[in-house]
């Protein structure tokens, strides 16, 4: 696999589509940090790692209050895309969010520019 955050994020975009009340991902810490900032935004309602065999993987439970979302994958493998600070804009008006990966760890693009920091841009969710 090239990409495991575009996996996990289609693995959720396909989930909320078929109305689904939870999914699975392969386990990593930077996925978890990216739910973490989508759980801190209701986006999620939770998740939590679960042993399977020999690997470990992500339960995600999804917001029942939520119909859909959309989730965008920003900065790819091909083309990796930075922004600084004065470059953050808000997603879709301020409806949404981005998720950055800073030296202080993964936030929010809101967040992120509040701390003074740039990154690496993740993905957009709306």
């Amino acid at each position: 696999m090239t990409d495991p955050i575009a996996d996990l994020l289609t693995r959720m975009r396909n989930a909320v589509k078929a109305r689904q009340a939870k999914t699975v991902a392969p386990y990593s810490k930077l996925k978890t940090s990216i739910l973490d900032v989508m759980k801190k935004r209701h986006f999620i309602s939770g998740y939590k790692v679960v042993k399977n065999g020999t690997f470990n993987e992500i339960e995600i439970e999804f917001n029942p209050d939520l119909n859909s979302f959309n989730l965008k994958r920003v900065s790819k493998p091909g083309r990796r895309i930075y922004m600084k600070k004065n470059n953050i804009k808000p997603v879709v008006h301020g409806y949404g969010i981005s998720i950055f990966s800073t030296p202080q760890g993964v936030m929010a693009g809101d967040e992120a520019a509040k701390k003074g920091m740039g990154g690496e841009y993740l993905c957009q969710i709306w």
